[in-house]
């Protein structure tokens, strides 16, 4: 488990030295890396590439399939309600994030959508994996972009 969320980390770095939003995601079967991406909204200009959407669209095109459900999706915030959604029609596995996501994450927060009843796949999940590590990410990156009157004290 590690392995993954060390992956899906070190992709949210290469986000944040690149002015995205921190997020990184990582999809693995069995201990292979199977596909890595984080968040490029800004450089593409589309607010639906986040790390997740794009992480499972490349291990689709890798492994020829439409389907994940022997993989384990490894993710650095709890994903939104597009990247949930993606998450239940790929049939992902098994789901690990670190942080949660209390705005808008959809798989145990806000909402949890990829474990609904009415549903027909429902993702295992694992949350609060590097938690803190995680967290620590996102904060210091909006943290160095808020203006110094908005700094905490």
């Amino acid at each position: 488990m590690l392995k993954g969320m060390a992956a899906a980390l070190e992709q949210a770095r290469r986000a944040a030295a690149q002015d995205e939003v921190p997020i990184g995601a990582v999809v693995m079967r069995g201990d292979e890396i199977v596909a890595e991406a984080h968040n490029e909204t800004v450089a593409r200009q589309n607010p639906t590439y986040h790390a997740e959407f794009l992480a499972i669209e490349r291990a689709l095109e890798a492994l020829e399939t439409d389907r994940l459900t022997d993989c384990t999706l490894y993710v650095t915030l709890e994903p939104c309600a597009q990247c949930a959604g993606a998450i239940v029609l790929a049939k992902v596995g098994k789901l690990v994030f670190g942080a949660y996501d209390e705005k808008a994450g959809m798989c145990g927060s806000v909402g949890d959508l990829v474990r609904h009843p009415r549903l027909n796949h429902r993702v295992d999940v694992r949350s609060g994996v590097e938690a803190e590590a995680c967290a620590e990410l996102l904060k210091d990156f909006f943290s160095a972009r808020r203006p110094a009157s908005q700094q905490p004290r």
